[in-house]
């Protein structure tokens, strides 16, 4: 009994607490033990349960006596009863002051019910603001959605508008014709810059009627009339103009580069007529050529006529030949010949004509030659005519190109036009020339100013003269090839026997063709040929045979090997000042002049060391055959060798 009556006190002091757990200041009897003021813990036990099980309880109670709270209590012997009267006697103070406090405070809280009720009032006012609000915000939506629709229709047919108004505005501007268009057309004279100015503007608002026109614009009738009056006058202004210039290239001493130029101020006039009136640019395109290729072909041929006056009076004829002999003579009422042959023969500064400065150095003047009495070779008057050809040709095309508005084989066939008769002329000119002509270097010397123009022509970007520069050279290779084997025939048919008497010096004909070779390898370095090498092939094989023939007529080997000598080196020494080191033909007379100083230094060394001579090329066999052990059994006759050459410095063999 006493252990319930303590449960149910614990059990009183743990609601006790529950209720009071706020009251911590007020303080009671017990309030001195710290073990009192703890929680007690009883778990889940109901006392008040029916089905009160007694094993549970006294597990209960069991686990309650183990508290700290009810073994400070039992140890203390505290009269849990008193307490707990005590307790509620506490907890009867505390209800009577919360009511007092209430009492004090009932007005505070009648006045906060009061504030309560009117924030209330003013919220459910501020809803019914805000769902005002929510409405209007929502028509303004819709309304906004409106406009956007709105606008966005406005703004497209703004832009229609916009883009009519864009095609009516070209379409008027090209078909309206304005008054300083009139003015300008009718007035004011073709040099003029607002002359052209409002032919430009005429020729696009023409192109604009007749583009409408196509299509159908009925307003194009309006204009029609005024445009065709307007372009009839520019027209008839552009021809007078025009041909006034053209005209003008006919006056004597005119030159015609001047008036050409202006002209392609206004090379939009001929433009213009291209346009609109063709008939009248092809009077204009005929009047201009017939002009200038008449004008071209009179200068030119006038130039060739005066050019060729100042030529060398001597020039190379039929009989001028490698192989013939200085000694030759001609008939009684034939010409006399060169003072000296061999100059034909010689290029001397006739090579500087393909000079980078001397090729497109300024043309000859045949007045101030005659004045100054200058004479020249031929390649000189050949580079003169044919740079002014050139020169005058790519101006010509490129003039033709950019005022007659062509390209390609209309511009070829217009530039004909103008220079072809000019161009024939030349071409039958050289022919005639060239089937008297037998200067091999002067004709080799053309055929490489041409090759070099025909590159100058290139870069210009004139392939107009390309066909002009294969005919030239077809008739030039042909004479060259033609007079290179008239010379390597006449070699091969001269006769030593005929050349008179004979020494051991360098002969003129080897001298002619030291020369001659010297000066075509020499030319034909920069641009080389490979048919000019094997003409000169040819020649130097036949130059070599004659050689030999006339070594032959020497009675003794020493003195033909002497000759042979002094003429390979007399070529070789000439080849070497022109030719390069490793030519083929510097390489061959090398080789020749070695052997034959070898086997002259074998001569002369026979007839006293002739044995000596013969042992040391049979050792130099058994060295190389690798036989030098055979040598220990000819001391003997090298000794004799030597004893015999003694002697026959002594003079006693």
């Amino acid at each position: 009994m006493a252990a319930a009556a303590t449960m149910a006190a614990a059990a009183r002091e743990l609601v006790l607490r529950a209720g009071t757990s706020d009251m911590e200041e007020e303080e009671g009897p017990l309030a001195g033990g710290a073990g009192l003021q703890e929680s007690l813990q009883l778990g889940e036990l109901d006392i008040t349960s029916d089905e009160f099980i007694l094993d549970e309880v006294d597990v209960h109670i069991q686990a309650n006596l183990e508290d700290e709270l009810v073994k400070e209590a039992l140890k203390t012997g505290v009269d849990l009863r008193h307490y707990s009267k005590q307790v509620e006697l506490e907890l009867q103070q505390i209800e009577q002051k919360s009511i007092r406090d209430y009492i004090q405070e009932s007005e505070n809280i009648a006045s906060l019910h009061n504030q309560i009720t009117a924030c209330d009032a003013v919220l459910e006012r501020m809803e019914q603001m805000l769902g005002a609000f929510q409405s209007d915000l929502s028509s303004i939506s819709s309304e906004i959605r409106t406009l956007q629709e709105q606008s966005g229709a406005m703004n497209i047919r703004l832009r229609n508008r916009q883009a009519v108004r864009g095609k009516l505005g070209e379409l008027v501007d090209g078909l309206v014709v304005p008054s300083a268009l009139v003015t300008a057309i009718l007035e004011a004279p073709v040099t003029e810059p607002r002359f052209l100015e409002q032919l430009q503007e005429l020729d696009a608002k023409a192109a604009a009627v007749r583009e409408q026109e196509a299509r159908g614009t009925a307003a194009c009738a309006d204009v029609r009339g005024v445009l065709d009056r307007l372009r009839v006058k520019a027209v008839m202004k552009i021809r007078e103009f025009i041909l006034q210039k053209i005209y003008s290239f006919r006056k004597p001493m005119t030159n015609y580069q001047i008036p050409q130029t202006a002209l392609l101020k206004y090379r939009f006039f001929y433009q213009f007529l291209l346009g609109n009136e063709r008939a009248t640019a092809k009077e204009i395109r005929d009047e201009y050529v017939e002009t200038l290729s008449k004008i071209y072909l009179s200068y030119y041929r006038s130039y060739l006529g005066r050019l060729m006056k100042v030529q060398y009076e001597e020039v190379a004829e039929k009989d001028d030949l490698m192989g013939v002999e200085d000694t030759a003579k001609k008939g009684f009422f034939s010409k006399p010949s060169l003072r000296s042959r061999n100059t034909i023969f010689t290029l001397g500064t006739r090579g500087s004509v393909i000079s980078p400065t001397e090729l497109e150095a300024p043309i000859l003047v045949p007045h101030t030659a005659q004045r100054g009495e200058q004479r020249y070779p031929f390649e000189a008057l050949f580079r003169s005519q044919h740079y002014a050809l050139l020169d005058n040709s790519c101006r010509e095309y490129l003039f033709i190109c950019e005022f007659f508005v062509v390209s390609g084989p209309a511009a070829h066939d217009l530039f004909h036009a103008v220079m072809g008769r000019t161009l024939s002329m030349t071409l039958k000119h050289l022919e005639s020339y060239l089937a008297d002509c037998y200067d091999a270097i002067a004709v080799f010397l053309c055929i490489h100013i041409v090759l070099r123009f025909r590159n100058i022509a290139a870069k210009r970007d004139v392939p107009a003269l390309d066909r002009y520069w294969e005919q030239v050279l077809a008739l030039l290779w042909p004479r060259f090839e033609l007079i290179l084997e008239m010379n390597v025939q006449s070699v091969r048919s001269t006769d030593p026997q005929r050349l008179g008497g004979l020494d051991t010096r360098p002969h003129y004909i080897t001298r002619r063709y030291a020369e001659f070779s010297s000066a075509l390898v020499s030319i034909n370095q920069t641009i080389p040929n490979e048919r000019t090498m094997q003409l000169l092939g040819q020649l130097q094989v036949e130059v070599e045979n004659f050689v030999l023939r006339v070594a032959a007529e020497f009675s003794s080997r020493k003195e033909q090997l002497v000759f042979l000598i002094n003429n390979y080196d007399m070529m070789l020494g000439v080849l070497m000042e022109r030719a390069a080191d490793d030519s083929k033909e510097v390489e061959s007379f090398q080789q020749l002049l070695n052997a034959r100083t070898q086997e002259f230094i074998e001569e002369l060394l026979s007839p006293p060391f002739g044995g000596l001579v013969a042992f040391v090329k049979e050792a130099e066999a058994l060295i190389e055959r690798g036989q030098a052990e055979r040598l220990r059994g000819e001391e003997a006759r090298v000794s004799w060798g030597m004893r015999v050459g003694e002697k026959g410095r002594a003079g006693e063999v």
